[in-house]
């Protein structure tokens, strides 16, 4: 089976493996970024910021033995004017059984654990994970792989992190062929599969720690596996990993009956699965619940071709609740006027917070048209619903607002706008 998937690769275009060392970028890059300068730029002036790169640059020299180029281009990430909080981090990655070399790779990935306290903010992390390893080799080889896994936060998110880390470290150094049928020995060989497929290292954390346990099947996994290639899925994407999860947990009957469901609300079979690869949830929702959602927009008005349209274009709807979508229907066309056609056109408006998006935006629609001064100052139609709702609150703003010239009429409707927005 693991042939025929890594055969057929080629049609469908999936990346080439990638070796550790290049893919685990990926997985560094998922981590929680951080701000790289010790001060606020703007409290630096250039004399002292010259001053702060020269001593970096001198003191990644002197201490790690990098070359002049690279401690150069690292204090244009990093820069400090003082050895005393460097020296510590160098110290507490010694006594931790880090080598030179080791300090120098973790140093020019994340040259920001220089700045950070070693005994408050790195020791507690280290010892935590020194204590899930099988001694100081473990450790040292994984942080310096992954040095960006001490940016997690002590506890259950660093711990899940590692483990994941580890799992992968681990099968990179086991030949494919002598892993065993063991459920140890099916997650080794499955992360292999889905590294030669293409999958970055940040998708496999909801893999490795999901209760169904995927990556540790066998013949199913393979066949789910199979499946979700055949539809197209993109396993670079966060959505392969949900369809392959959603896949492996359900039956055959159990998809077969969610399927005959969604045809008795109006959907071809055809639709279903062009709705599964849009949002892979859509067979996750009980009978229960997708039929409730169905007789509530019947309730609203939406006739069962509308819905069916509704949902193949904006699936997330499935997963509201009754009174939400009651709720912002409601506000929209008896409060705000807009028909439900409206609505029914553009779905993804039930994906918007109705505090932090709807009402304040509707308020300050329903503030210019109480004015006339949307449209033609006559008709009580509200603009249409993308131009209010489907652009960035900057945008909005500029459209609905601030062109308008009137400054205290200005100052009103951002009062409006902010209030709301804030309630």
């Amino acid at each position: 089976m693991y042939s025929l998937i890594l055969h057929g690769r080629s049609l469908i275009q999936f990346p080439k493996r990638r070796s550790f060392t290049l893919s685990v970028t990926l997985f560094q890059n998922a981590s929680t970024s951080f701000s790289t300068s010790s001060t606020p730029l703007a409290d630096v002036s250039p004399r002292d910021a010259r001053k702060g790169k020269n001593f970096t640059v001198s003191y990644l020299v002197r201490s790690l033995g990098l070359s002049t180029k690279l401690a150069d281009s690292i204090s244009r990430r990093v820069s400090f004017d003082d050895k005393t909080n460097p020296d510590s981090v160098l110290s507490l990655f010694r006594s931790y059984g880090f080598t030179d070399s080791q300090i120098s790779t973790i140093i020019t990935d994340h040259p920001r654990l220089l700045l950070l306290d070693a005994e408050k903010l790195l020791a507690p992390k280290l010892n935590s994970l020194q204590s899930r390893g099988r001694g100081a080799d473990e450790l040292t080889e994984i942080v310096s792989k992954v040095p960006r896994i001490l940016d997690k936060r002590e506890g259950r998110s660093i711990n899940l992190y590692y483990d994941v880390v580890k799992e992968i470290v681990e099968a990179d150094k086991i030949p494919r062929e002598s892993c065993s049928s063991s459920r140890r020995g099916n997650k080794m060989r499955n992360v292999l599969v889905l590294r030669d497929l293409g999958m970055p290292q940040k998708l496999f954390l909801p893999l490795l720690i999901s209760l169904a346990e995927p990556i540790c099947g066998k013949e199913r996994f393979e066949v789910s596996l199979k499946k979700v290639i055949d539809m197209g899925f993109d396993p670079t994407t966060s959505k392969f990993v949900t369809a392959l999860r959603m896949l492996y947990q359900m039956s055959d009957k159990t998809v077969e009956e969610k399927v005959n469901l969604y045809k008795t609300l109006g959907f071809a079979v055809g639709d279903v699965w062009e709705m599964f690869k849009k949002y892979p949830f859509s067979l996750a929702y009980s009978e229960k619940k997708i039929t409730r959602t169905f007789e509530t927009f019947l309730g609203l008005g939406v006739t069962r071709e509308e819905f069916a349209g509704m949902i193949m274009s904006s699936p997330q709807c499935i997963g509201f609740s009754a009174e939400a979508l009651r709720r912002k229907t409601e506000f929209l066309v008896e409060k705000m006027n807009w028909p439900l056609k409206a609505l029914v056109s553009r779905p993804q408006v039930y994906n918007y917070s109705m505090e932090k998006m709807i009402v304040p935006r509707s308020n300050v629609i329903g503030a210019l048209m109480s004015r006339g001064l949307l449209g033609d100052g006559v008709s009580e139609q509200p603009p249409p619903l993308p131009s209010v709702f489907a652009c960035a609150e900057q945008a909005f703003l500029n459209r609905y607002v601030l062109k308008v010239d009137d400054e205290e009429l200005v100052a009103e409707l951002m009062a409006i706008f902010n209030a709301d927005s804030a309630s």
